[in-house]
């Protein structure tokens, strides 16, 4: 009996925002926590920016994507993605409706033809089209 391996070029966190499926490099998330505590805002924040929470001792700046995004804001964001930060830098969390799973995916099903400096691409799956964007880009 041989053992089979799966071969995939990247990993990614599918998650939902509305209607739309997207993902992000897993390599860039350190985690996911349910959205229950309470939000500091912050005056004079970029609109995307919702505001600040405690999350283990650091003060994390949590993102809503869709308004970064320009998407309809219509849904209830259930999740916080937290993005890993560098050494000096503080936590960025993002505000999703729902996280769906972690799936590998090949270079040959990315559409790299639509990449801007925050889309890396649209990957093909089953289940239709997931936009591959870059969270580092849309943080700033």
């Amino acid at each position: 009996m041989s053992a089979t391996t799966t071969h995939t070029d990247h990993q990614v966190l599918n998650f939902g925002l509305g209607e739309e499926r997207y993902c992000v490099d897993i390599s860039l998330v350190d985690e996911i926590v349910d959205r229950t505590a309470k939000l500091t805002v912050l005056p004079d924040a970029p609109l995307h920016v919702e505001g600040v929470m405690d999350l283990r001792g650091r003060t994390t700046t949590i993102v809503d994507p869709k308004k970064a995004l320009g998407l309809s804001t219509t849904s209830e964001p259930q999740r916080i993605v937290i993005f890993e930060a560098g050494p000096d830098e503080s936590p960025v969390g993002w505000l999703v409706d729902e996280v769906e799973q972690v799936v590998g995916i090949l270079d040959e099903d990315v559409d790299a033809s639509v990449a801007s400096s925050s889309v890396h691409g649209i990957v093909r799956s089953d289940d239709g089209f997931v936009i591959w964007v870059d969270p580092v880009s849309i943080n700033s």
